[in-house]
């Protein structure tokens, strides 16, 4: 089995893959730092080199490849690789993968966001009052592609245990 976390930046895919992968014992991937890895440059440097269309054909370059991988894993995607690319038609029409949006509110993106926006290549230019509409117009947005995962969980006021116990439970 895959399983492939999903949701909007801030929602905690990272996190929760990589706790889950400690308590299931399954390796755990993060397709942007795979991404980086392989390019040699941070996310960032590569939206500001070389633009977003070309991180988002890079993007689904790499997610073929793991999705063709016969090992067992868990992948966490960057928020927006669902929504290019025919990527989420690829997610969901694999037998073998489980996906699962990490739904958050939001308030919670936003607290979340706010703390390290210098990371996120698409916020970092934004004042802190335009944040708040940037988020939510983007969540709308993407939200049609996020709830074609097989699974969803709330991550709103949900420790990390809670989080990876409702993935066990609804995964396994």
């Amino acid at each position: 089995m895959k399983i492939i976390l999903l949701g909007y930046m801030g929602s905690g895919k990272t996190t929760v893959g990589k706790q889950f992968s400690k308590k299931m014992d399954i390796p755990f991937y993060d397709l942007d730092h795979y991404i980086a890895t392989e390019e040699k440059a941070t996310i960032p440097q590569i939206f500001k080199d070389k633009g977003e269309i070309y991180f988002r054909k890079i993007e689904h370059r790499y997610l073929k490849e793991f999705l063709q991988q016969k090992k067992m894993y868990i992948l966490s995607l960057g928020g927006g690789t669902p929504c290019y690319a025919g990527n989420m038609e690829l997610i969901t029409n694999q037998k073998e993968i489980r996906s699962v949006y990490l739904e958050a509110s939001i308030s919670t993106l936003i607290t979340r966001i706010s703390e390290n926006k210098q990371e996120r290549p698409i916020l970092a230019s934004l004042s802190s009052e335009k944040i708040t509409e940037f988020i939510a117009k983007h969540l709308f947005e993407r939200r049609k592609f996020y709830e074609k995962a097989q699974y969803s969980i709330s991550v709103d006021k949900k420790d990390i245990d809670t989080i990876v116990a409702e993935m066990k439970t609804q995964l396994f």
